[in-house]
C-alpha cells in the first residue's frame, strides 16, 4: 500500500474511531459480561449475551459490502459473534484471514481511582478507562474498522473472518468445540491477526513472538472433620497450612521461586533470548518501570533480560486464591479443619501443558505428609505458543508500517501471559501467518482496577492491521 493510500487508511481510521468506535465501545465497558469462570449463572444473568448483541449490531450498521453476522451457539457454551466478510475482487485465492478477539472480562476488583469505575466509561487524557477497555473489548472494532479502511482507500484483503469469543478470561475452554464446528466454514486460513495482546511501550508497533501455556488447580488439604480449639489439638493435628506448605515445597524453591519438575521446564531458543536483549535494549526499564513496587521490594533479579526471560519462557507459579482461612480480626484459636488454595502456573511455551499438569497432581497427592487428604479441583491446562517466522510478505508490510505510522522500527517480544486461541490455531493451521499484537501496554492495568485503553495507540494499531490486510491480498 502506498504513501497515499496509507494517509487515506489513516483519516478512515481516525475518523471511525472518533464518530463510531467510541461511543459503541464505552457502551460496552458498561456491560458487566463476567467471563464464565466468574459468572456461573452466565447464562441467566445475561449480560455475556447483551455484550455480544451489542457488537453484532454494531458490525451489522457498518453495512460491509457481502458481510454476513452471526452469533454461534452450541450446547452448554458460551456464544461466539462472527463477521464474514468476503474478498475484494483477485484476492478470492488468499485463503481466510482470521482475525481474533474477546468479549468476556475479568471481574471489576475494588480499589478504582476517584472518579473511575469498572463499569463507568471515562475519557480522560486520550484514555478510555473501564474494564474490557483494552483487554479486549476494542479488538473487534479495530478489526472492522481496519477492514472499511483498506476499502475506503481502495486496497484489497482476502476473505475475512472476525471471530470474537466469550470465554477467553476463563481459558477458552469452549473454543476447541468451536474450531471443529466451525472448520469447514473458516476454510484454508491463511492469516491469523490477534488483537488481545501488546508490548513494552506506546511508542512502536509490538509482535508477540510466544505466549505461555498454564495450568491450573485447586489443592485443599483436610485434616479434620471438626475444628478443634488450637490449645487442645496442635502438636497432635498436624496444621493443614503446614502439610500444604511441604506440598508446595515439592512444586517450587521458595527461596528462588524455580519451578521443581522437569516437565515445567524446556530449554529456551536461542532466538528469543536473543529478541529478549533487543527488546531491552529498544526500551530500557520497560520491565521495572511500570511495576508498582511497594517500599523497599526488590525484583527477582536484576538483570532484566533475565526478568523478560522469567516471564516469558521459565515457568512461575501464583497463589491466585485461598479459602479456609478466616480474616485475621475473626480468627481465633482454632485448628481448621482444612486449607484450600488456587495455584496457576504459568508454562513456557512450548511446554506440554498436560504432562505439567499430570507432574503437578503427583506431586500433590503421593506420599501425603500424615495421610492428610488431599482434593483437586479447578483443574485446567491449556498450551502455549512459539511464533512462526514471518513471511517475506509479511516482514515487508510491516517494516512500512512501523516506519510510516510509528516512526520506529517494530519491536517483538514475548507475552508472560496465555492466549489459548494461539496455541489451538497453530496446531490447527501450521501454515498460517500470524500477526498477534494489540494496544496492551506494560501499564494498561489489565485485570486490574484502573484498566484502561491508549486511544491513539489502538488506532495507530488499526492503521497498521489495515495496511497488512492490503499486503497479504496482494502477496
Amino acid at each position: 500500500m502506498g504513501s497515499v493510500e496509507l494517509e487515506s487508511v489513516k483519516n478512515s481510521v481516525r475518523r471511525m474511531w472518533a464518530d463510531d468506535v467510541l461511543p459503541s465501545l464505552s457502551t460496552l465497558v458498561s456491560i458487566p459480561a463476567l467471563s464464565p469462570a466468574f459468572d456461573p449463572d452466565w447464562a441467566e444473568t445475561g449480560h455475556l449475551d447483551a455484550a455480544v448483541e451489542h457488537v453484532r449490531a454494531w458490525f451489522v450498521e457498518r453495512d460491509l459490502p457481502g458481510a454476513t453476522v452471526d452469533v454461534v451457539r452450541l450446547p452448554g457454551r458460551s456464544p461466539v459473534l462472527l463477521l464474514d466478510v468476503p474478498a475484494t475482487e483477485g484476492a478470492q485465492d488468499k485463503g481466510t484471514v482470521l482475525m481474533y478477539g474477546h468479549l468476556d472480562k475479568q471481574p471489576p476488583l475494588g480499589g478504582w481511582s476517584e472518579g473511575l469505575g469498572p463499569w463507568t466509561p471515562v475519557v480522560r487524557d486520550g484514555r478510555l478507562y473501564g474494564r474490557g477497555s483494552a483487554d479486549d473489548g476494542y479488538a473487534g472494532y479495530a478489526a472492522a474498522t481496519a477492514l472499511a479502511a483498506v476499502r475506503e482507500a481502495g486496497g484489497s484483503h482476502a476473505r475475512i473472518v472476525v471471530l470474537l469469543e466469550t470465554g477467553e478470561e476463563s481459558g477458552s475452554p469452549d473454543l476447541p468445540a468451536y474450531l471443529d464446528h466451525l472448520s469447514d466454514r473458516l476454510g484454508e486460513v491463511s492469516l491469523v491477526v490477534c488483537l488481545d495482546s501488546g508490548g513494552n511501550d506506546y511508542e512502536r508497533l509490538w509482535l508477540t513472538t510466544s505466549l505461555r501455556g498454564l495450568a491450573q488447580v485447586h489443592v485443599t488439604v483436610r485434616v479434620l472433620d471438626t475444628a478443634q480449639h488450637s490449645g487442645m489439638a496442635s502438636g497432635i493435628v498436624p496444621s493443614s497450612f503446614r502439610v500444604l506448605r511441604t506440598l508446595l515445597d515439592r512444586l517450587e524453591n521458595s527461596e528462588t521461586g524455580e519451578i521443581r519438575l522437569a516437565e515445567c521446564n524446556v530449554e529456551i531458543p536461542a532466538n528469543r533470548v536473543a529478541e529478549a536483549r533487543e527488546t531491552i535494549e529498544a526500551v530500557p526499564g520497560s520491565i521495572l518501570g511500570t511495576t508498582p513496587w511497594h517500599a523497599s521490594t526488590k525484583p527477582v533479579v536484576d538483570d532484566e533480560v533475565e526478568l523478560l526471560l522469567n516471564n516469558t519462557w521459565r515457568p512461575s507459579l501464583s497463589i491466585i486464591g485461598a479459602s479456609g482461612m478466616p480474616d485475621p480480626a475473626e480468627a481465633g484459636n482454632v485448628l481448621r479443619t482444612s486449607t484450600t488454595l488456587a495455584l496457576s502456573f504459568r508454562l513456557p511455551p512450548t511446554a506440554d501443558s498436560q504432562a505439567a499438569l499430570d507432574a503437578i497432581t503427583k506431586a500433590l497427592t503421593t506420599d501425603v505428609p500424615y495421610d492428610a487428604t488431599v482434593e483437586l479441583s479447578g483443574v485446567e491446562a491449556a498450551d502455549g505458543w512459539n511464533a512462526p517466522e514471518p513471511a517475506p510478505w509479511l516482514t515487508k508490510a510491516l517494516e512500512h508500517a512501523s516506519d510510516r505510522i510509528f516512526g520506529k522500527p517494530w519491536g517483538n517480544v514475548g507475552l508472560g501471559g496465555s492466549i489459548p486461541f494461539m496455541g489451538l490455531l497453530g496446531e490447527k493451521y501450521p501454515e498460517a501467518q500470524f500477526v498477534v499484537t494489540g494496544a496492551l501496554g506494560p501499564d494498561s492495568n489489565a485485570h486490574v482496577p484502573d484498566e484502561w485503553l491508549h486511544l491513539d495507540h489502538a488506532q495507530r494499531v488499526t492503521e497498521t492491521v489495515a495496511t497488512v490486510l492490503d499486503a497479504h491480498a496482494t502477496s
